[in-house]
């Protein structure tokens, strides 16, 4: 099998004035034309979870409070992978072209993780209307918007 090799474009900030996508100077023409679209796919690297063992992991027990009692790595969100990339959809707040750096409501990465690219969020290729998911997360939100208002705690096992 081919190995491949990624650079990351950029990296995440986190500090008291929010939560930001910092794109390396060489990458800041490739933000032209972003204006108008209101998320971003961002494709960023589990870097806190990256390492054999991590790596190795293929199930884990029940994640989630009312899941199977054995998961395959597949079936879960975590940062535990064979590779540890990440992949979530960001609402943009506000893009600073010259700066190159793109102000974001939340992403769930700690500040300095690196990230791989971003795509515009586009619901004519990301969007799906009635996903189908198992009956033990039937119960979450069916949007990114209603999210933040659900109780996330009272679902993990972690």
């Amino acid at each position: 099998m081919q190995n491949f090799k990624v650079n990351p474009i950029g990296r995440i900030s986190v500090n008291k004035g929010g939560m930001f996508i910092e794109i390396e100077p060489k990458y800041i023409p490739a933000m032209q034309a972003l204006d108008g679209f209101s998320y971003l796919n961002v494709i960023w690297w589990f870097s806190d979870f990256d390492n054999e063992e991590t790596r190795n992991v293929l199930e884990v027990p029940q994640s989630y409070k009312i899941a199977p009692d054995v998961m395959g790595i597949f079936a879960t969100r975590s940062p535990v992978r064979p590779n540890p990339i990440a992949l979530t959809a960001v609402q943009i707040i506000h893009i600073d072209y010259e700066k190159g750096v793109i102000q974001i409501a939340y992403i769930d990465a700690n500040d300095g993780t690196p990230v791989l690219d971003i795509k515009p969020y586009t619901p004519s290729l990301d969007r799906v209307e009635t996903p189908g998911v198992p009956e033990w997360c039937s119960h979450w939100p069916m949007s990114l918007e209603q999210s933040g208002s659900f109780d996330w705690e009272n679902e993990f096992n972690f």
